[in-house]
């Protein structure tokens, strides 16, 4: 069996009225809502391979938040088994700048409606963990939290 890995993030920014949105890219190949994320070269770690990801596709730097770090494990085809480490990352400034030969669209958009959004469940489950991490007091202000049944 093959193995591949690759790394990237969610990454969100904080509206002046306390509004957190996420960044969500549309794939063009396969044309999927997700995040930025790209395969692990030679020499880099995972924090490393998410910040280049990140600033390619995007044009965004990104302060990556201590504490969240999750893995995605999936067959995107026969005999391959891929892993993807997702971290969370404040976006330092919001314009993007869209890596033309692998990103068709980019869209920031309010936490709570990114579920509905994003292609595959595994983002899904993404987004309602980081939405917990921000608000249990990891980022943003935990009064303006969606509800569980809102993230």
């Amino acid at each position: 069996m093959k193995r591949e890995k690759s790394c990237g993030a969610l990454v969100y920014r904080l509206l002046d009225d306390n509004k957190t949105q996420l960044l969500l890219l549309k794939h063009r190949y396969g044309g999927h809502w997700s995040f930025p994320k790209g395969h692990v070269e030679r020499g880099e770690n995972e924090v490393q391979t998410a910040l280049r990801e990140i600033k390619e596709e995007t044009g965004l730097t990104v302060d990556l938040q201590n504490g969240f770090r999750e893995c995605v494990s999936y067959s995107p085809k026969p005999n391959v088994k891929k892993q993807v480490v997702y971290f969370l990352g404040y976006a330092e400034d919001d314009e993007v700048h869209k890596q033309e030969e692998e990103v068709s669209e980019i869209r920031w958009v309010d936490i709570e409606e990114a579920p509905s959004l994003v292609t595959f469940k595994n983002d899904k489950n993404l987004i309602s963990k980081a939405t917990r991490f921000l608000y249990e007091g990891h980022g943003a202000d935990t009064e303006t939290a969606p509800s569980e049944k809102e993230a």
